[in-house]
């Protein structure tokens, strides 16, 4: 699974916006996404992933959801 997917499974689940830090520690949490070097993802990382896919999320009031 990608990270963007990854993102896009929480914040379908949970049926409304997260912060970034919340979406990092619960892709950790249940191994939804590995990165390359094995280290946990990161909120800014979560934050990159987002802003590059505007089309899919929007971040408003520090909170992240999905664009319908």
């Amino acid at each position: 699974m990608k990270l963007e997917e990854a993102i896009v499974f929480l914040l379908a689940n949970a049926g409304y916006g997260m912060r970034m830090e919340h979406i990092a520690r619960e892709i950790n949490a249940q191994g939804l996404f590995t990165r390359w070097d094995k280290e946990p993802v990161s909120s800014p990382q979560v934050f990159a992933c987002v802003m590059s896919h505007p089309s899919t999320f929007v971040k408003t009031e520090g909170l992240v959801r999905l664009l319908m």
